[in-house]
């Protein structure tokens, strides 16, 4: 293969892909797993099959080779995320595992797992896949290291389809808050001796979506910062009371998250304005206040876990508030805005991969397909925003044909 030498820093691009991709079993697979990468950072504009075999070799066999690689050769892409996980943790101080989605929009009806689906950011449906994903996330940016395709009921029960597009036989119907904690529980596998807070906003998914994440991580023991919706039913704490409209103390009512802040219920909130950690820019209203979320547990009896559920709000007001609730019930409230941050250093890390590294451009439909795509993806831009950065910003970058 007449590939072009791409190196960067201290980690060239073979050592980095011969770590992320040693568990392959072929040589070959890991060959292509390289060259693939190598395209992805060195092709411009879209990132067809076709584009990248042109930028790493003038072979015309290497185009056919590149797609059957990735569509069909039956590699298992579990360890090398795994591997890719370590890897990124090595090279950067994480703060945070994020929960993010990536809607990847298409045209027709047969990629694996596409449907139509309603976005709360734009008011719009649209045709998408859509994948769940977890990023590693420190100050400044955020790195995927695994992903969860979501299918819904018209594809995990549809006999035909599954067998078309190879959908295993052991992946059924899974919500998106299942998916995440699936993630969660790989990520705790692949070998991290000390998890870091989860912080998610999975849109879309809804109250009782939320609901499911939060008892999700609070029974696996996980600390957690989750995007709430304002709808959510809450219990104020039972050491904090509200005055019963007709005089004299209720008994910790359960209402709608966003009734704590549309009353004047100065004994259960705290307001503060914390600015930005570059001193720059609006300061952001905080409110926060301690409440229950009651569950029944298996022997039917009720139980009460304390969070803080907290409101943020910029721009002077103009927007609306976003609710929070966390597990930190005492973590300072520059720590708490801090993580919620990692949530756009996700989303800003999805929009980079679709413009710059193809994330939008598999041109295959199947199952195993769109999970190497992805985790191809995701290597190249880890390589990038970790290797090459760094080097960009020290020593230089040499990429030479």
């Amino acid at each position: 293969m007449d590939a072009y030498a791409l190196t960067a820093g201290r980690i060239s691009l073979p050592v980095f892909a011969e770590r992320i991709f040693e568990r392959l079993p072929r040589a070959d697979q890991r060959r292509w797993a390289e060259a693939y990468v190598q395209g992805l950072l060195t092709t411009s504009g879209k990132k067809s099959v076709r584009r990248l075999a042109a930028a790493i070799s003038s072979s015309p066999a290497t185009s056919q080779a590149l797609h059957q690689f990735v569509n069909a050769s039956p590699w298992d892409w579990t360890p090398v995320r795994a591997e890719l996980a370590r890897w990124v943790e090595q090279q950067m101080t994480p703060r945070a595992w994020v929960l993010g989605q990536a809607v990847l929009r298409k045209r027709g009806e047969h990629s694996c797992g596409v449907h139509r689906r309603f976005l709360p950011s734009t008011g719009r449906s649209v045709t998408c896949q859509l994948g769940v994903g977890v990023f590693l996330s420190s100050d400044d940016q955020a790195v995927p290291v695994d992903w969860r395709l979501l299918l819904p009921g018209s594809w995990s029960k549809d006999p035909e389809r599954r067998v078309r597009t190879r959908i295993p036989d052991g992946i059924g119907p899974r919500s998106v808050e299942q998916h995440a904690l699936d993630l969660v529980d790989a990520l705790t596998a692949a070998g991290r001796t000390a998890p870091l807070p989860v912080v998610a906003d999975l849109e879309g998914s809804g109250g009782t979506g939320a609901e499911a994440l939060v008892g999700g991580l609070a029974g696996r023991g996980r600390d957690f910062v989750v995007a709430v919706p304002d709808t959510l039913q809450v219990a104020v704490g039972g050491h904090l009371r509200l005055q019963h409209p007709r005089g004299g103390e209720g008994r910790s009512p359960v209402l709608a998250a966003r009734s704590l802040f549309e009353s004047d219920a100065g004994a259960l909130t705290r307001t503060e304005s914390v600015a930005p950690p570059d001193g720059r820019g609006r300061h952001t209203c905080v409110m926060s206040s301690f409440v229950r979320l009651p569950q029944r547990g298996g022997n039917g009896a009720r139980i009460h876990r304390t969070y803080r559920l907290f409101a943020t709000r910029t721009d002077n007001g103009r927007r609306p508030l976003q609710l929070w609730l966390t597990s930190l019930t005492h973590a300072r409230t520059d720590t708490l805005l801090a993580l919620t941050r990692t949530l756009g250093q996700a989303g800003h890390s999805v929009r980079e991969m679709s413009d710059e590294f193809g994330l939008l451009d598999f041109e295959g439909r199947s199952y195993p397909g769109w999970h190497h795509h992805m985790s191809l993806v995701s290597a190249a831009y880890a390589y990038s925003r970790l290797e090459q950065g760094r080097t960009r910003a020290g020593e230089g970058m040499l990429v030479a044909a």
